[in-house]
């Protein structure tokens, strides 16, 4: 690092935002910060960006192990807009025309398309007209729940039940009706599909925030619509999403500290404004500003004094789900895999019931496939070459319990059985070496991500009052701001996303008021410890 940067960096070590976790949160915050002139440092506790879209490597080959389902690509289009680029500038991508294949017991298959008219057909040839008809309601129904909230919750800072009335319309009482608020998601799919496969289908919509279809609001419906409008496949992986966007920060100023985990945010001797970060090096960071990308659980340990009150963990009973998720070469023999394809389990009600009622692995266990060497199009085969060993990803639901209860090789190797017999049951064998899978159980996933018991997605989103009360960007800790997917608007990569540019443009809208001057930006770079002079010994 060159001298002239050096003497910059700690001149701005005060003025500087400080983002803690180069998630999708944090990397949509700094880049809008970025944006706005205003210095970042962004600290993560391990060697690369992405949080939870991260890579794992099995016989020699990168896999994405976290999210691998991309849509709303209008949420980084905008943030990149400012830079003159696009996420398709910045990643190549597929469009996908078929959106997920899906199997049932003796291998009773249908597939969704982008094209509603070509999935109503599809639905019409394997469960009759009645159904189809009612999938073209569910379509627009839920293209109108979207639109209602695009930008009045899902692209707007927190609100309330009542300020939601007011941003929809207190005089549009149909609007608000359409939003389904007191409706379960499984009781509203009863009212457009009278075959239980279908529920079940577009039920598994909750289980993209971690919920159970009878547990969450209808509301959900609109996942329906965002996927219509385009699911897209990088072409390199998840991950390439997560590393062009911190290159692009790094182009644009912001600062990198990999490899270091933060042991405390600290505040002033009142505890009510947040003035520096402390390593567990024991090195400190000022920090009058702080942007905080990880799981609201994990703040109770990092913030001190009366500043804890304000960030109470999540209740186990309240989380989202965990999961299992293997990753490793296989070729598949059987049915044939589609880019995103699931297998469903026999009795659906019994596997939610097992995961947050008993708090227990499901015997028969819905699983999902990331076949990451398929292609996006409309085919059969992909484009994965026959008989040779693909990257396959698998996930099953279990419970957030990684905090209480560790996973023993025994109780792995029964959710592995179990998660075989039932993709054999509905037509598909995987031959591969387990020994040379990756697993990630809950108890990995509170190791990664702390204070959350494996919970993937924040809070559960059980009931209708569940969106109100994740919390919102802003802290009742001056200076602290949050990001990621348990917090406003929720969870899922594009979601994270907005999380980060709404808590972001939180934070400029507090220094406009304070009157704080923005400092010039200077060239970003990214270094692996303390190689940031804004970094200075602890006493």
């Amino acid at each position: 690092m060159s001298t002239l940067r050096t003497c910059l960096l700690a001149e701005n070590a005060k003025n500087q935002v400080v983002v803690i976790g180069a998630g999708m949160g944090g990397l949509a915050a700094a880049l809008r910060l970025a944006a706005a002139d205003i210095p970042v440092l962004v600290i993560e506790a391990g060697q690369t960006p992405g949080g939870k879209m991260r890579q794992v490597r099995s016989g020699g080959r990168g896999l994405d192990a976290g999210p691998t389902v991309l849509t709303m690509k209008w949420v980084f289009d905008g943030l990149l807009a400012a830079f003159g680029t696009s996420l398709e500038g910045e990643v190549r991508l597929q469009k996908a025309d078929l959106l997920a294949r899906h199997y049932w017991q003796e291998a009773q298959s249908l597939d969704l398309f982008a094209e509603v008219a070509e999935t109503a057909d599809a639905i019409g040839r394997f469960a009759g007209k009645k159904d189809a008809d009612g999938y073209i309601r569910f379509a627009a129904d839920s293209k109108r729940i979207f639109e209602l909230l695009k930008d009045t919750f899902i692209d707007a800072s927190k609100p309330n039940p009542v300020s939601l009335s007011s941003r929809v319309g207190f005089h549009k009482s149909a609007d608000l009706l359409a939003l389904k608020p007191f409706s379960t998601l499984w009781s509203a799919l009863g009212d457009y599909f009278s075959d239980a496969r279908l529920r079940q289908l577009f039920g598994r919509y909750a289980t993209y925030c971690g919920s159970s279809p009878f547990s969450a609001p209808a509301t959900l419906m609109l996942v329906a619509h965002v996927e219509q409008a385009g699911v897209w496949i990088p072409e390199k992986g998840m991950y390439s999403v997560a590393a062009a966007l911190a290159d692009l920060a790094g182009r644009q100023g912001v600062n990198f500290m990999y490899g270091s985990p933060v042991e405390a945010i600290l505040t002033d001797k009142g505890g009510k404004h947040t003035k520096a970060v402390r390593l567990a090096s024991g090195e400190t960071i000022p920090a009058d500003h702080v942007l905080f990308n990880g799981d609201v659980s994990a703040l109770q340990d990092l913030v001190q004094g009366s500043a804890q009150r304000h960030h109470p963990k999540t209740a186990p009973s309240k989380r989202s789900q965990s999961a299992l998720v293997t990753c490793g070469l296989a070729v598949p023999d059987g049915v044939p895999l589609a880019h995103h394809t699931v297998f469903f389990s026999n009795d659906y009600e019994a596997e939610f019931r097992a995961v947050f009622k008993h708090r227990a692995a499901p015997e028969d266990p819905t699983v999902y496939i990331c076949a990451q060497d398929r292609s996006a199009e409309g085919n059969l085969h992909g484009t994965a070459p026959p008989n040779e060993a693909e990257r396959i990803y698998c996930l099953m639901n279990l419970p957030a319990d990684g905090d209480r209860h560790s996973y023993t090789s025994g109780e792995l190797d029964q959710c592995l059985t179990a998660m075989h017999r039932r993709l054999a049951a509905n037509g598909l064998l995987l031959h591969g070496d387990r020994k040379a899978e990756v697993l990630t159980p809950p108890d990995r996933f509170n190791s990664l991500f702390p204070a959350t018991g494996g919970a993937l997605y924040g809070q559960a989103s059980h009931g209708w009052m569940a969106s109100f009360t994740r919390p919102g960007n802003r802290s009742k800790l001056k200076g602290l701001y949050l990001a990621g997917g348990s917090v406003h608007p929720g969870p899922g990569a594009p979601m994270a996303a907005l999380s980060g540019k709404i808590a972001a443009e939180c934070l400029i809208a507090d220094l406009a008021l304070t009157g704080r001057s923005r400092p010039v930006a200077i060239n970003g770079g990214t270094s692996t410890r303390s190689a940031t002079a804004a970094v200075t010994p602890s006493r």
